[in-house]
């Protein structure tokens, strides 16, 4: 009951820290880490065991898929380069140069062991700079590199952990069959990942009780995740394959009410996820503050604060090479081609903040007093967990000033992209309208279509009742309007969720369950003022 009356406190505390992080302009996860940093130093805070493999699915899994759906997939081939050098090169040159600091440190650390530690530390979680960067609007480039990372680059990072930590608890490694088993891994995770979303979307698209719609995507996140670690896929490339084609497939099948309430249920889900990683993490920090000695505390400290300092230095210089060898690369090209910027691998490599998939690998390292415990868990928990706190504490707060100081400018990309498709969406509209005749409800739909076909603004909703069938006819060629523009990559993922939810409410607004029907509407409508 204790524990229970802990986390019910510490969910209001987020709450209050996340209202807080807004105002004061802080990434909300940093004032968690700094919460479950105080925690771990409460006297009388109950220790928690936690199995293994329920903390990666548990918190990784949901948060996983909230961020690989949003995913543009156009988007991350035009910045597949950048992408993959973060997601692989920066993960595996972090995770090297940790192991070998660790090493040097502590030579009684196993390579496995150290290796384990450097895969747990070494993927960023780019949505707390995300969050931070959305507001300052930054070139919608480095937005889209971010994002691809953090989908890619866990991959990465558990793979490797997986096979290290097996070797650590069994001191058996086969080295010459890692590199076939990652292959063959990786592309049967991404075919088992499709096949999966394809059987979800026939399964539940005819399922019209949103309640039941929306707790079948919560098993089938898990039970993704879950049987795809059971038959020795890797969890995080299955999810993030069955994610993206559901993102892809599901928006023209799902009603505008199932979406609003997925979305809203699923922004909780993660908020919560997020508290209850660090608060576990600050109870599993307890045991280790009550079970270390001076000496201990002193080895600790040292490492950890080595290990944050690899992390940073690591990142920055992968970053610098990776623009220095692509400026070489195009030295004499096009003067036209886009070059990486110095500003713009700063601002990159001070987002590299460690956030829940470190705090959930960290957690699921066998713990107990058994000689199946991780060697040196102790020392891997605190590190991982003041790797997060540094970077989130750190670099979640002078990320503002980072940005103010270095002056980077959205692009526009995204604002062209949205009203391109306003104005195509509205013309789709009229197109639909023109079949159903002259009455004064069409010309008022017309009138409204056709001046946010010409600004490519948002047009408010047009009032209920009888116009209801004429406003869903009029969504419905919209919908399938924007729906072709992405299929057709004239515009990305960020274009289309921002005019996919306008949508969301000019159907909500036809929607007769929501306004009773009006029989005088036509009459109604014929007496409304003409636009000239």
């Amino acid at each position: 009951m204790l524990l229970f009356e802990i986390v019910v406190a510490l969910l209001l505390i987020g709450a209050v820290l996340s209202l807080w992080a807004d105002r004061i302009g802080v990434p909300y996860p940093a004032l968690l880490a700094l919460a479950g940093a105080a925690l771990a130093l409460i006297p009388g805070t109950p220790r928690v065991m936690l199995d293994p493999e329920l903390a990666l699915a548990l918190f990784v899994a949901p948060v996983l898929l909230d961020a690989a759906y949003d995913a543009s997939p156009r988007d991350l081939r035009k910045n597949l380069l950048p992408v993959t050098s973060l997601a692989v090169g920066a993960v595996l040159v972090t995770i090297a140069a940790v192991a070998v600091v660790v090493r040097w440190l502590v030579p009684g650390v196993g390579w496995a062991v150290a290796v384990t530690l450097g895969a747990i530390v070494a993927p960023p979680d780019a949505s707390a700079a995300i969050a931070v960067l959305r507001k300052l609007r930054p070139p919608h480039r480095v937005l889209v590199v971010l994002e691809g990372e953090s989908l890619f680059n866990d991959a990465t990072a558990l793979l490797i952990y997986r096979t290290a930590m097996g070797a650590a608890l069994t001191g058996i490694v086969s080295g010459w069959r890692v590199v076939p088993e990652l292959l063959l891994t990786a592309v049967g995770s991404v075919l088992l990942g499709i096949v999966l979303a394809r059987l979800f979307l026939m399964i539940t698209t005819r399922v019209a009780d949103i309640p039941i719609s929306i707790l079948l995507q919560f098993i089938a996140t898990f039970g993704v995740w879950l049987l795809a670690n059971r038959v020795g896929f890797s969890p995080v490339l299955t999810l993030i394959s069955y994610a993206m084609l559901i993102a892809r497939v599901a928006p023209g099948r799902v009603s505008a009410r199932r979406r609003i309430a997925s979305y809203a249920v699923w922004e909780v889900a993660v908020f919560v996820l997020n508290v209850l990683a660090f608060v576990l993490i600050g109870l599993q920090l307890r045991g280790v503050v009550t079970r270390a000695e001076g000496a201990d505390w002193s080895l600790y400290v040292r490492c950890a604060a080595a290990v944050c300092g690899t992390i940073v230095l690591a990142r920055f210089a992968w970053v610098t090479l990776h623009g220095l060898a692509v400026r070489w690369k195009l030295r004499g090209a096009d003067a036209r081609a886009p070059r990486p910027a110095f500003r713009v691998a700063l601002i990159v490599s001070w987002c590299g903040m460690r956030g829940i998939v470190t705090l959930a690998a960290a957690l699921a390292l066998p713990d107990g007093a058994s000689a199946a415990a991780f060697p040196h868990r102790d020392l891997i928990v605190f590190c991982g967990f003041t790797v997060v706190l540094f970077t989130l504490v750190v670099q979640g707060i002078t990320l503002r000033p980072l940005m103010q100081w270095l002056k980077l400018e959205d692009d526009g990309s995204v604002e062209r992209e949205l009203t391109l498709a306003r104005a195509e969406t509205a013309r789709a509209a009229l197109h639909a309208l023109r079949e159903r005749g002259e009455r004064p409800s069409v010309s008022l739909l017309r009138r409204e279509y056709a001046a946010r076909a010409r600004s490519g603004e948002p047009s408010a909703p047009a009032d209920p009742g009888g116009l209801a069938e004429l406003q869903r006819d009029a969504v419905s060629a919209q919908r399938r309007a924007l729906l072709d523009l992405r299929a057709r990559d004239v515009i990305g993922d960020d274009a289309f969720h921002a005019l996919e939810e306008e949508l969301d409410l000019l159907e909500l607004t036809a929607d007769e369950r929501i306004h009773p029907a009006m029989d005088e509407a036509e009459e109604s409508v014929s007496r409304l003022p003409q636009a000239p």
